[in-house]
């Protein structure tokens, strides 16, 4: 693949505050700890304080992985977790072994081609550092939202414009869930995939995922794993007994305490101050009872702990010791799952999206508060993959990268300007109009003082009126270039479905059934997680 680059700022797609953060702005200053550069690595690395049980840890996802190894060698005996995985899960027990880690939703068939670029981005980052500090380990992980509810979001992909979708009434954290009603979705997706190419390895795996496992976070972690496991992304299940008891203390102080919530709202009030646009808003309590398909809201009411829409309430003492004996059962929201990752991971960077970065910069002084260090900010990369037959229509038109990310409606214009035989633009006319308006409001003030706003109101009517005069000239030139206008529309339509970016819409499987592993290795060889640049990609 063929990369062009250009600057998030330029597309047009990413928030002002995204912006500032990569911009270095100072207002942002106090709301993280550490660049987004090797110079931030370097000194994150001299004063990071590892709180994570490493041998826990370890333990813990040998186990997970042990699971996964059981279930597909009852059905290939020469399945075998991929030594690059083996041997990272054994380097986290070193003193000198930091992860780089992003997170998401357990979406179907990995939903939006932004669910692949999320990984590849810690890859890259953990191969660049490990460059940088040859004397340390970095480890991509991939943490697995097993616990989130939010079945809508992840019940579908899109793959070639054709929305697949898992019709199931479903409740409780998704990593629990049962594939077994996935078939039908499954098998439109397999359809759309076809079989030329890359297309029956891509149909072998996800057919094994979601079929051989009975829970959604197993599932994914198969599919994760199939996709990734050759470059050492490490996939962790944080829906677990052992990894809540080492988070248990702050379970139960924050719960009691309502720390998370004074913390947060306090800078959610100061970044308000700053424009910023709030992601998330703290709850009193941060955490929600989670027991078999149950997962519902706690809530301190009448001096009493309660679950709500159950009959589930606990006093102080009893919730204390409940999250002694079972802390599994708390399962942490999206403030809180932060510092949970924090805790139980020897992190340095965590990877997320526009929205990601900036609900994370209301987090930090939570962070301060329970004495566990804020990762270094990573913005994931971004890309637009552009097939051969449309690169050849975008030069042809001559535009560049930077112009097909106006909308459709400036390009034209800009486009008609461009390529027209005629001079469509007034600006020259309106240049010398403006200068004669101004001697005559010279001359109009010498008369009378007060004249001056009405020579000013003609001169703003006749602006509008030459502004409408220009819109109606290239409106009358884009007859003369319908067939071309009409390309244009084709190329955005094709590039950003529904007005969005490609990677918020496509699923990669149509992109795998061409390249194979290769897409991923060409992803990976052009993703530049620290140049902070928008790649477009052209086969």
């Amino acid at each position: 693949m063929d990369v062009d680059c250009i600057s998030y700022k330029e597309t047009g797609f990413f928030s002002p505050t995204v912006i500032d953060y990569l911009e270095d702005k100072p207002e942002l200053k106090p709301f993280y700890s550490y660049r987004p550069t090797l110079d931030g690595f370097a000194e994150f690395l001299k004063n990071k304080k590892v709180v994570a049980d490493r041998e826990l840890l370890a333990d813990t996802l040998d186990d997970q992985y042990q699971l996964i190894d059981k279930y597909a060698r009852i059905w290939d005996p020469e399945f075998s977790i991929p030594q690059p995985v083996q041997q990272n899960i054994q380097d986290l027990r070193l003193p000198n072994t930091y992860t780089i880690t992003t997170g998401h939703q357990l979406n179907i068939f990995a939903g939006p081609l932004y669910f692949i670029y999320k990984i590849v981005t810690a890859i890259k980052l953990a191969q660049q550092l490990k460059e940088q500090f040859p004397d340390k380990n970095f480890v991509p992980v991939y943490w697995m939202a097993s616990e989130d509810h939010d079945f809508a979001e992840i019940s579908y992909t899109t793959i070639g414009g054709k929305k697949v979708h898992w019709w199931l009434e479903a409740s409780g954290a998704t990593g629990r869930i049962h594939p077994e009603t996935l078939r039908q979705a499954l098998n439109q997706y397999k359809g759309v995939l076809g079989m030329e190419h890359y297309a029956p390895e891509l149909a072998a795996i996800v057919e094994t995922a979601y079929t051989r496992f009975d829970r959604l976070a197993d599932a994914t972690r198969y599919m994760v794993n199939a996709l990734f496991g050759r470059y050492g992304l490490v996939i962790i299940d944080a829906d677990n007994k052992r990894l809540k008891q080492h988070f248990a203390p702050i379970i139960e102080q924050d719960i009691i305490e309502q720390n998370s919530f004074k913390n947060i709202t306090t800078t959610n009030e100061k970044l308000h101050q700053l424009g910023v646009h709030i992601q998330v808003n703290p709850r009193e309590i941060n955490f929600f009872y989670m027991k078999g398909s149950l997962r519902e809201r706690l809530v301190f009411e009448d001096d009493i702990y309660k679950v709500l829409n159950t009959e589930i309430s606990f006093t102080e003492a009893e919730l204390k010791q409940v999250i002694a004996s079972n802390p599994e059962r708390f399962s942490p929201n999206v403030v809180m799952r932060p510092l949970y990752q924090e805790c139980i991971l020897p992190n340095i960077a965590y990877i997320g999206g526009g929205a990601e970065v900036v609900y994370w910069l209301e987090l930090k002084s939570n962070f301060e508060h329970y004495k566990i260090d804020f990762p270094v900010l990573i913005l994931r990369n971004s890309g637009l993959v552009i097939r051969k037959e449309s690169a050849v229509k975008i030069k042809r038109m001559e535009l560049t990268s930077t112009e097909i990310f106006k909308s459709t409606d400036i390009l034209k214009n800009y486009w008609i300007k461009k390529h027209s035989d005629h001079n469509l633009s007034l600006q020259t006319e309106w240049a010398e109009l403006t200068a004669i308006f101004d001697k005559l409001k010279d001359r109009a003030a010498k008369i009378d003082p007060t004249l001056g706003p009405s020579t000013e109101a003609v001169r703003a009517r006749l602006k509008k009126a030459l502004d409408n005069l220009e819109k109606k000239l290239v409106r009358s030139e884009k007859q003369n270039y319908h067939t071309r206008l009409e390309q244009i529309e084709q190329i955005k339509a094709e590039f950003f479905p529904k007005g969005s970016l490609q990677e918020r819409n496509e699923n990669f499987g149509l992109l795998y059934v061409k390249w194979g592993q290769s897409f991923i290795d060409e992803l990976i060889r052009n993703f530049e997680p620290l140049d902070f640049e928008f790649a477009v990609l052209t086969e």
